[in-house]
């Protein structure tokens, strides 16, 4: 019998190009797993479609038509936990989580962020590495911890930052970098190989004290040089 695939619920709150890649890395073989449903806290955010195309569900829970932020947290937990998976994917999704939902799905629920963490947390990264010279800017996997992008690193990748770049070229070549980097690191939680133990990222039973980085992998079978660049 093929191996039963393994349960996701990925979160979004816009154009879902991470989640496509997702989509597209299940439907090639290379993620094994099961996307239950694709939750968007905007109701006409471009990526429901997305995963309509796909044949995932698509639900919408609005954040605007609950009182608090504790409130929507409640009401988007009982929403995920309904479709029972083992492991929650932020692609995209602009909210900040209460401390009480993070503990929830604490060691199941990852995040893609938009720079070279610990660096540039937060929004606007692609003008703020312009404005700060940098040479090289890149995308970042994590856990998610209540502090924001702020959890165990676990992979990333990076890119040149190039004389004449713009936020949107240099934000085009970051997210080609997080359409390969988001799927490989799902399937690696997916296969037992990703964990997060005593607050910190751990990868084949080994503890990451940095973060892997996707020009080390073996490109035939994803395995790691575990050596410090």
């Amino acid at each position: 019998m093929p191996n039963p695939k393994f349960p996701i619920v990925v979160l979004i709150s816009g154009s879902g190009s991470n989640l496509q890649a997702l989509i597209d890395a299940v439907t090639c073989g290379d993620l094994n797993v099961e996307i239950r449903a694709v939750i968007s806290n905007r109701p006409h955010a471009k990526g429901l479609q997305r995963a309509r195309d796909a044949g995932i569900p698509a639900e919408v829970l609005d954040h605007t038509t609950f009182e608090s932020r504790e409130a929507f947290d409640q009401a988007l937990q009982t929403l995920i936990d309904g479709f029972e998976p083992r492991l929650v994917v932020l692609a995209g999704f602009m909210r900040l989580l209460s401390d009480t939902f993070v503990a929830h799905y604490l060691g199941r629920m990852l995040n893609i962020h938009p720079s070279l963490l610990p660096a540039y947390t937060g929004l606007n990264t692609h003008r703020r590495v312009l404005d700060a010279g940098d040479q090289q800017h890149g995308a970042s996997v994590h856990f998610v911890t209540a502090e924001l992008d702020g959890g165990p690193l676990i992979l990333q990748a990076r890119v040149d930052v190039q004389p004449d770049d713009t936020p949107d070229s240099l934000a085009e070549r970051v997210l080609e970098q997080e359409h390969k980097i988001y799927p490989l690191a799902v399937q690696w939680f997916a296969e037992g190989r990703l964990q997060l133990l005593d607050h910190h990222a751990w990868f084949d039973g080994k503890v990451l004290t940095q973060p892997l980085q996707y020009e080390a992998l073996s490109v035939s079978d994803h395995t790691v040089s575990h050596d410090k660049a």
